[in-house]
């Protein structure tokens, strides 16, 4: 394939070919590069998806987008998975500029599940640390606030002690759980500048506040993120959703595998699944290991726990199986 004029192959291929070394590593095929020429030999599947993730890297370039080896590797996932939507989309959908830094989505079900925040009036966002999901949906959030979509922005989380308890803690109430609420401010702060966060928070523009500030409330003209929703229990969930006022929009965010609670105290987010599942303007969108966006050892560690709790569990079925039908 020949690369239109115009573009630099140094942009396409990275500096001393770094780009290209990802492209040769991730496939059984040969690259060859020649001026402007690309010739790919190898198996007929292979060239074709080379061929195609090649047109989606130089539409990239053309959008005035960076490549990077990061976003060569999501490319290469996305053409792989040939599910209709295409790198040179997903990796240029702008959810939200600030002081020079534009926050996109970098993976498909990322790309998905904002989508699905500006289709649904209520979103789940469920999946493993380091997938985006309380990030985009601040992203989100922030972006409603400045287009006047909505009045205000509230951000809560369950404050669960884990090993200390609230009390025993110094400080005032809000110093005792502000550790608990601070993973919110740091997001926060990526979006908006810093010193008009006091001004928006004193106005009520932006509220950071615990789950249980949240009870006998109705929540009207607002953008409302609910993180960490695994360690809600079922109570509260649903204290939590009934808050949705007229010209709202909700976004639930956790991940079923941290569950920080009590022992023998069900989950909320599990719960709500089986309950909610189907319902209309009610959407779930579920990211993996291959969604995460942090060090690439984390989506590793994902994996490994997730095949070691898979072991654990198959005796656990076993067991339960023999006793059922012994039962019958």
């Amino acid at each position: 394939m020949e690369i239109p004029a115009g573009h630099s192959m140094v942009s396409l291929l990275g500096s001393r070919d770094e780009l290209l070394n990802v492209i040769e590593r991730a496939f059984h095929a040969d690259v060859h590069v020649r001026g402007n020429e690309i010739t790919v030999t190898g198996a007929p599947a292979e060239i074709a998806v080379i061929t195609k993730l090649f047109e989606e890297l130089v539409e990239l370039l053309g959008s005035g987008a960076q490549l990077t080896p990061d976003a060569v590797e999501r490319s290469i996932a996305m053409v792989r998975m040939e599910t209709g939507e295409r790198p040179a989309e997903v990796l240029t959908l702008d959810i939200l500029s600030n002081r020079g830094r534009t926050i996109r989505p970098k993976t498909i079900n990322q790309k998905r599940y904002v989508d699905a925040i500006d289709k649904h009036t209520i979103v789940f966002g469920i999946g493993p640390a380091g997938t985006g999901k309380t990030y985009l949906a601040m992203a989100k959030a922030v972006k409603a606030l400045q287009a006047k979509d909505v009045n205000r922005i509230i951000l809560t989380r369950p404050a669960v002690e884990a090993g200390e308890r609230l009390g025993f803690l110094p400080g005032t109430l809000y110093e005792k759980i502000d550790p608990y609420l601070r993973p919110l401010y740091d997001a926060l702060h990526d979006m908006v500048d810093p010193d008009s966060i006091p001004r928006l928070m004193a106005a009520g523009t932006i509220e950071v506040a615990p789950l249980a500030y949240m009870r006998g409330r109705s929540l009207n003209d607002a953008f409302i993120i609910l993180d960490e929703a695994q360690n809600t229990s079922p109570e509260q969930m649903k204290m939590f959703l009934t808050r949705l006022g007229f010209g709202s929009k909700i976004v639930v965010t956790g991940d079923v595998t941290q569950i920080d609670l009590p022992g023998g105290t069900k989950s909320g987010l599990k719960v709500v699944q089986d309950i909610l599942e189907g319902l209309n303007d009610i959407h779930f969108s579920r990211l993996t290991s291959e969604d995460v966006v942090r060090h690439k050892l984390v989506s590793e560690i994902v994996d490994a726990y997730n095949r070691h709790d898979a072991r654990l569990e198959a005796p656990q079925k076993i067991s339960r199986d023999k006793r059922h039908q012994r039962g019958r």
